[in-house]
């Protein structure tokens, strides 16, 4: 499963970028808005940190209004993905800009009917909103199990990109149900790598380092590479 990260945030996009597990990035203008950022300049840096897609949402409400701004998207990095909103004037949008070979991410998807006119009007990416849709009562997993299981069935190229992921377990049950991307905040990411027996286990290594005798390893080692060149010489 591909991991993306959800947030317009430099300082967390490259920390999250230096650990080596990160495949893309989604905003939108909340997010940018968010971090006061202005709103090309911000894609240009996430695009240079990420060097993978990055989804990038335009404003406008029409179709025409839609390729207009995304075609400027498309200026700033090739990287850039085009994000459209689930709409008659998105999908239309979404048809065109696919059939140039531009990739479009449509959110807001709340349910698999919409994902399946997202994959027919050629979404590289359907994003359905799992947390957004636990908050109605209804089952965001089982949404996201269901379209997984459609688009399976008639093979479409579209990923499935599990969005508005609230915590690990979220995380976890998506990747388990073969979504093909996971978009998270930094905090799930970074919680993804911990647990109580990891921290207590390297506890107990550290301590018993300290009783090895030596200046410590890097000292220890090179002070036996030292010897042993030295004895082979």
């Amino acid at each position: 499963m591909k991991l993306f990260i959800d947030t317009a945030n430099i300082d967390e996009i490259r920390e999250a970028a230096s650990w080596g597990v990160l495949d893309g990035c989604t905003t939108n203008p909340s997010l940018i808005a968010k971090e006061g950022r202005n709103f090309a300049e911000a894609i240009a840096t996430i695009c240079d940190i990420v060097q993978g897609p990055v989804s990038a949402e335009v404003v406008a409400q029409d179709t025409a209004g839609m390729l207009r701004e995304a075609a400027l998207l498309k200026q700033i990095s090739e990287h850039v993905v085009i994000k459209l909103p689930m709409s008659h004037a998105g999908l239309a949008a979404c048809r065109a800009l696919a059939d140039e070979g531009t990739p479009v991410n449509m959110t807001l998807i709340f349910s698999v009917n919409q994902a399946l006119l997202a994959a027919k009007a050629g979404a590289a990416y359907v994003s359905p909103f799992i947390g957004r849709i636990d908050d109605t009562g209804q089952d965001g997993l089982a949404i996201l199990a269901d379209i997984i299981d459609v688009f399976n069935s008639y093979y479409f190229d579209t990923e499935v990109l599990a969005a508005s992921i609230r915590h690990t377990a979220h995380a976890l049950q998506a990747a388990r149900l073969g979504s093909h991307v996971s978009t998270m905040p930094f905090k799930v990411m970074k919680g993804m790598c911990h647990h109580p027996l990891t921290d207590k286990g390297n506890e107990r290594f550290l301590a018993d380092w300290a009783t090895v005798p030596g200046d410590g390893l890097e000292a220890t080692v090179k002070a036996f590479l030292d010897g042993r060149s030295r004895a082979s010489a």
